[in-house]
Formats: structure tokens, sequence, C-alpha cells
């Protein structure tokens, strides 16, 4: 009896301490917009370290099958047990494992994938590998719908890439799908492809080894780079290569072109890079990936700033495919695609905007490198002729920031008004040697780094030594264009003014000046006036403030 009794109070004991036992918390029930925008409790606990992705595409079936070691550092005591990887369907997760072999179990939840890593020590660097499979969605108009490029070249031979920006790089490889969370240490892309073709990535070539009929090679990035911007580009390339002195010693620069497009390369793509590469220096500071180099590759579409490795699509032809989005026929006089892609090198790669909804930190300052292009090669005054151009592609239909934590990009106006909204703030501070040294100092404060929008306003403001946050709200928050309302009192000799469709406070100064006269006004939302003499009168040419400022002005008879 005794020992009947023993077991029975052995089983209770057992039985209570699995009633203890602390139960794994199963991931949050969010929207697909939300796992994909935010940080969860499941992305938190884990900052990237590396990416080492090997693929294998088949051209004839568009399928691949592909792994991606994640190297990983815990910054987080108390975490989770579940480590969220993104992949879209129609690919799927096959397998994971630790870096110790075990195999992980997982789940999934819609574009989301739940790993079992259970509970990992702080500051510990772990790792593990992710194997899928599948067919991947497709892109129906690159780059602007994202997904494999699976098409042909002219002579009818397999051409092969990928656009993923804002759909994300999940659409074909797994990873935390998140602008916010860089691989520190860089990322490697291997590529097994039939002998007769040849695969490029980013950066710098690592390995090259045949067998079997196929060929693998390797590329590897040194830097942080864009989860959106490792790109892999399969094709019968050909390449020829150089040295640029940059302003940080020898740059090496790479043309990957299809073979048959060789000579007309060599003959047009350099002096391009050139021109680009010296104003933008100039502008931003050195070019910021120079351990990785700098390369063109060929495609079929238009284009794309993948890092270190741009995406060209612009038939060898200035303009944007034969157009000028400015009407003045300065945007005939240069590649758009080369210098608009490689300004995201500095705006986009650089410098890595948090959140999808700060695109404009991409979108405008490269617009706006385009118009520093034009003044770079034909003067200050051309560069004003370009950026009001390009004023007619404004829009205003929706605010150019949308609403953060969902993955969602503002309106298309992140282009050419927040181009304008930059050279209208550069008009105001008057000063390009402070602009410039404000546009080389965000690319050397936020060297390599991810940031919210905001980061970059305060610094612009901190710098100028005004406070432009009203102003930048106005344009990038509203559809509001700002009314300049001017009333001249001809007895008085005085200038009255005041803003009139603005955010509150908005209080944008305008410096206006010709060769004989300039003044210096900082309106508000109350009539002001100053006193002005015949050629300060001048000044205030409706026409002559509207090319400088992107805003309306209206003159009245009366003061209401």
């Amino acid at each position: 009896m005794k020992i009947k009794y023993l077991f029975i109070s052995l089983f209770l004991v057992l039985q209570g301490c699995g009633e203890k036992k602390e139960a794994k918390q199963q991931p949050e029930k969010r929207s697909q917009e939300e796992l994909r925008g935010s940080i969860t409790p499941e992305r938190s606990w884990w900052d990237v370290q590396r990416y080492d992705i090997a693929i294998t595409p088949d051209f004839d079936t568009k399928s691949l099958t592909g792994s991606n070691k994640i190297t990983y550092k815990v910054v987080e005591k108390d975490h989770s047990d579940y480590m969220q990887i993104d992949l879209q369907p129609p690919l799927k997760i096959d397998s994971v494992f630790s870096d110790d072999n075990k195999n992980l179990s997982f789940t999934s939840d819609g574009n989301v994938w739940y790993i079992e890593t259970g509970k990992q020590a702080e500051d510990q660097e772990n790792s593990l590998t992710v194997y899928y499979s599948g067919n991947p969605r497709e892109a129906v108009r690159a780059p602007w719908d994202g997904g494999w490029t699976f098409t042909r070249d002219s002579l009818n031979r397999p051409w092969m890439t990928v656009t993923c920006q804002g759909l994300g790089a999940s659409v074909w490889y797994p990873n935390k799908d998140h602008q916010s969370d860089e691989p520190d240490q860089g990322a490697s892309l291997a590529m097994t492809v039939p002998d007769d073709l040849t695969a490029i990535a980013n950066g710098r070539l690592s390995g090259k080894t045949s067998a079997n009929g196929k060929t693998t090679y390797t590329w590897e990035v040194k830097n942080p780079v864009n989860n959106y911007n490792i790109i892999p580009y399969i094709g019968y390339y050909v390449n020829f290569g150089e040295t640029y002195p940059g302003e940080k010693g020898e740059l090496n620069i790479d043309y990957w072109v299809l073979d048959y497009n060789l000579e007309k390369a060599r003959v047009y793509l350099p002096a391009q890079v050139h021109n680009m590469l010296k104003s933008f220096e100039y502008w931003f500071g050195p070019y910021p990936f120079y351990e990785d180099g700098y390369k063109l590759v060929e495609t079929e579409h238009t284009g794309m700033e993948h890092q270190s490795a741009i995406a060209y699509g612009n038939h060898y032809k200035p303009g944007y495919r034969g157009r000028d989005a400015s009407g003045t026929g300065l945007g005939m006089e240069w590649d758009f695609i080369i210098i608009h892609e490689s300004g995201h090198e500095w705006f986009g790669n650089n410098i890595t905007s948090n959140d999808l909804a700060d695109m404009y930190v991409h979108e405008s300052f490269t617009n706006y490198s385009e118009t520093l292009f034009v003044e770079s090669m034909f003067g200050k005054e051309a560069g004003n002729q370009y950026n009001y151009g390009i004023r007619k592609g404004i829009q205003n239909d929706t605010p150019i920031i949308p609403e953060y934590g969902i993955n969602a990009k503002g309106s298309g106006d992140m282009y050419p008004k927040g181009g304008n909204m930059l050279h209208t703030v550069r008009h105001s501070i008057n000063n390009d040697t402070l602009f410039r040294e404000i546009l080389t100092g965000l690319n050397s404060t936020f060297y390599h780094r991810t940031v919210d929008g905001v980061e970059i306003l305060d610094y612009i403001s901190q710098k100028a030594g005004y406070d432009y946050s009203r102003v930048f709200e106005q344009y990038l928050t509203t559809t509001q264009i700002p009314l300049l309302e001017l009333h001249y009192d001809s007895d008085k000799k005085e200038m009255h003014y005041r803003w009139g469709d603005i955010v509150k406070g908005f209080d944008l100064p305008l410096s206006l000046q010709n060769k004989k006269a300039e003044i210096r006004i900082i309106p508000s939302g109350e009539w002001q006036s100053v006193k002005v003499d015949e050629d300060q009168r001048a000044l205030f040419l409706p026409e002559a403030i509207e090319k400088m400022y992107y805003i309306r002005v209206k003159e009245t008879d009366v003061l209401p």
C-alpha cells in the first residue's frame, strides 16, 4: 500500500509541475497590412545581421528553389517564442533549421510565417536557414508592379530579374520585410544557372563554380543593404569596367550589358556616369558604397535603384525613354535613368526611411537631384527652369505622407512636389553654401542608417537656423498650395502681404532678389507690410515669385 501511495504522490507532484509550466504565447491576430507595416512582437526581439541567399531559378517552369541563412542578434531579454518571417504566396517555406541543425516548426498566416524559435539569450548572435520553393509572383508592369520578370532578349534568349520596392522583397525570398531592419553585416546572393547564362547581383563577385552544366555565381555586399535592393540579374551578359577617381579614392565601376549591346554601351554609358558622380559627390558627398563598387546592369524594364547594381533599361538614349518631364528640352540632354536611379544611392540606399510612409525621403530628394544635376551641367538658371517645368506633373490628389505602420506609400507627388518643396526651402535659405552643407551633412550624419522622416526634417531646420516644420507639414501632409496675397499701397510705398490656404503657423520666409535689389519677408496668416522702393517693388512680380517658390501669388486691389 505504501508503494501505491508513493506512486500516486509522485504522479500528483509531476502533474503539478506540468501545470506550472508556462505556455507559449501565440502571436496575436493582426491584419496583413499591420503585419507587414509594423514592428510586431515577433519582429522586435531580433535584429538582422546578415542574409546569405541561394536560389536556383527555372526559366521554363518560372519557378525557383532557394534558401536564406538569416544571421540575427537577440536584442530583447523577454521576447516572443516566435520569429516573424515574411514570404509571399505562391512561394512557400519547406523547412527551417537552426544553426545547430534542429528542425524548427512553423505556421503561416497569409504572407507571414511564424517560426517557433523559443526563448534565446539577449545579445546572443544566432542563425537559422529557411528553405523555400514555388512559382513566384510575376511582375505585370515592372518596375511599377513587383515580382519576377521572366522574359526574352531580342535574340529570344532567357532574361530574368526581380523588382520589388513597395511590394516587398518577400515576393521572392524569405526575410524580415520591413525597411527599418537592414542586414548590418551585408548580404550575399548565390545564383545557380545554366552554363550559357551569367548571373549578376549587388556588390562584388566572391565566387564562381561550375558542375553538371550549371554555374553558381555568388555576389556579396559588405555594407548594409535594403531588402528590396538585393536583386538577381540573369541573362547573356558581358561587361567592361573602369576606375573612377572619386572623392573617397578609386571607385570601381562596372557595366553589365547584353552581349549585342557592348559596343553601344562602351560609347554611351561612361560619360553619363562620370557626369553623375562629379555632380552628386559635390552636392551629397562621397558615393556611399566604395567597398561594393558601382555598376549598371541592363534590364528590360526602365530601371531601379538597386544598391551598387543599378538596373538600367533606358535604351542608351537621353531623356526618360524619349520623354522630358520638364517640357523644357533640358531633360533630353542627359539620361534620366542613370541620373535618377543613381541619386538613390545617397537618398534611399545610404539614408533609408524606417516606414514606407516616409518614402519622400527617398523620392523627393532624388527628384531634386535631377535639378542639381541640370544645374551642375548647364548652370543655375537651367536648374531653376527644369524644376519649374516638372511642376506640371503635380496632381495634389492626396498627401505625400499617408498613414504610418501599414506599409502604405503616399501620392506620387512625392517626386515633383517633393522636389519643388526642397527647391522652395533652398530659395528661402538663400545660401547655397549652407544648403550644400546640409545635403552633405545629411549623408554623413545618417550614413548607412534607417531614419524616421522627421529626423531628416529636423536636421534641415537645425542646420538652416530656422524652424521649417510648418513648411514641411504644409507640403507633405496637405494638398493645399500656399497662397501669397499681395497689396501694394502706392501712396505709402508699402507692400502688404499675408498667407492663405495654409496650415496653422505656416511661416515660409521669402528671400526675393534680382540684380538690382533684394528683400526678405516672413509672411503669416495676418496682413503685414514693408516699405519698398522702386527696385524692391519689382521683386514682388507674381510670375517671378512663383518660379522661385512652389506657391500661388495673387494681387489684390484693396485690403479686405
